[in-house]
């Protein structure tokens, strides 16, 4: 079966604002963003790719821009499944003011069961973009053999969950998988099991330095959406 590449998008003006995004609009990449997005062809360039699919959201997009534009022909098709998830009424608002939220400690300890208020679940979440996956490997499959590989842009969370579901992990672990902004993240899928080959991979050592307490609500808690990278 088909071998998936997932990118997380570039920084964005959310995350270098503490901002928990969402679908809300307006939303792109910074400087750096834009400057991680424009180091994909050189990192991909070995690899051939049959097809893209991205979240409809604009950060994503533009992450892959850079190699669109140095692969002619090679055109996105866009798939809400892999969309970052519905945080409904905690969409846009501040990481910082958001760590004193009792549903935080949900989406920490026990993410099967938080339900953002005015969203989706995080089950629910994972399920749609392991439905995405599932259904783009059997169309990959089929129309450039078992031996292609093809690119998702994602986002944070999704890439999360979609890396738990390949491990055999249950959703209330994904917590302890952490991907970069425009990492790189491959799963080998097969007839009876996927292989993770690549997790949160950015070529840069950068990201091991200790960082400050601005992106953690609390020693231990994952950065809900994904977190602004290396400084």
């Amino acid at each position: 079966m088909a071998t998936l590449i997932l990118v997380r998008h570039g920084r964005s003006t959310a995350n270098t604002a503490g901002l928990l995004a969402g679908w809300t609009p307006g939303v792109h990449l910074d400087e750096r963003g834009a400057a991680q997005a424009a180091s994909l062809p050189a990192r991909l360039a070995d690899v051939p790719i049959a097809a893209v699919v991205s979240s409809p959201l604009e950060r994503c997009l533009q992450t892959l821009r850079p190699l669109l534009d140095a692969r002619p022909g090679l055109e996105p098709q866009t798939d809400e499944r892999i969309g970052e998830c519905h945080y409904g009424d905690w969409s846009g608002r501040k990481l910082a003011e958001l760590a004193g939220e009792p549903l935080m400690e949900v989406v920490q300890q026990h993410p099967s069961a938080a339900v953002f208020p005015g969203g989706e679940s995080m089950r629910a979440m994972q399920a749609r973009a392991v439905d995405a996956v599932r259904e783009w490997n059997d169309r990959v499959d089929a129309e450039h053999g078992e031996d292609a590989v093809y690119l998702m842009c994602s986002h944070g969370d999704i890439i999360k969950s979609l890396v738990a579901d390949a491990l055999g992990m249950h959703l209330d672990l994904f917590q302890r998988i952490h991907v970069e902004p425009c990492s790189v993240t491959a799963i080998r899928y097969t007839r009876t099991r996927p292989f993770l080959l690549r997790l949160g991979d950015t070529g840069e050592l950068g990201d091991l330095a200790p960082r400050g307490g601005g992106e953690r609500a609390a020693e231990g808690d994952a950065v809900v959406g994904g977190g602004a990278g290396a400084p």
